[in-house]
């Protein structure tokens, strides 16, 4: 397994396949790096370096009681980042990860980065404000605490059936796909599972967007129950100086599972441009 120890002693277990060009993925909550299986083998096998890393409290890597915020996320992320001596990278981020990759860019800038991709992306803010009004209510976020603390095992078998639209009339839900979300959210440190809940929905990542200067690829389904698409890639593309959407018709919020061969063939030919 390969950590990387980080300054204040936590250790993040990351991957690094292949060679080349270097692709660096953020993954959502409350998975972790495997969640990129489908994307990794697809730009590896394309002559791409692939890296993605379990964020802190996630996964393999170390289970802190403290800095399970954004900022430290971006923070851990840069870290790897400078260790790796990566350039001219390509930053992807699903959900929670494109949050990260957004706070990533605001903080430590584009020095190391060519292209951005956002896939089902929190950003710029889920939470419900006077500024943003179509953001979801406060109760919403307090009800996903509750149930982490309650009974996660139960709450992640049950987010798994929107999160990949198994829910929806047609679709074909896959036992594996739902056992396997279920096996990485129990992977989770229950604090850190708890406080990225904070993290994803109350940052406001209006100001990282405006920073955001490289070509910046947007992707989301129109189906997606989990970030809705409207007050957040839709936005997102609007706010980011050089940004791009593409809207999948039907796709839900784990769209990198169900749709991966087509999120696959996007993110090639938008690196490759």
């Amino acid at each position: 397994m390969a950590t990387l120890v980080l300054k204040d002693g936590t250790e993040l277990f990351y991957k690094d396949w292949g060679e080349g060009r270097p692709v660096v993925f953020s993954h959502g909550w409350p998975l972790n790096a495997d969640a990129w299986d489908a994307q990794m083998m697809y730009l590896a096998a394309r002559g791409y370096r692939v890296i993605a890393h379990d964020r802190r409290g996630h996964g393999r890597s170390s289970q802190p009681w403290a800095g399970n915020d954004m900022n430290r996320y971006a923070d851990d992320l840069a870290e790897l980042i400078d260790f790796l001596d990566l350039k001219d990278a390509v930053l992807v981020g699903h959900s929670t990860g494109g949050g990260e990759v957004a706070r990533y860019i605001g903080r430590h800038g584009t020095g190391r980065v060519a292209k951005a991709v956002l896939i089902a992306a929190v950003p710029p803010l889920m939470l419900k404000t006077p500024a943003n009004p179509g953001g979801l209510p406060l109760s919403v976020f307090d009800d996903i605490r509750k149930n982490v603390i309650e009974n996660r095992s139960q709450f992640f078998k049950d987010l798994a059936t929107p999160f990949y639209g198994f829910n929806r009339a047609g679709a074909s839900p896959s036992q594996g796909t739902v056992d396997a979300f279920w096996y990485a959210g129990m992977q989770c440190s229950i604090k850190g599972a708890y406080d990225c809940i904070k993290a994803f929905s109350e940052t406001d990542f209006t100001g990282d967007l405006k920073k955001m200067t490289v070509p910046t690829l947007v992707l989301q389904g129109d189906d997606d129950q989990i970030v809705p698409l409207d007050d957040s890639g839709r936005l997102s593309a609007e706010i980011v100086p050089d940004g791009r959407l593409k809207v999948y018709p039907g796709a839900p919020h784990g769209m990198c599972t169900t749709h991966a061969d087509k999120v696959n063939a996007d993110l090639l030919a938008f690196i490759e441009a």
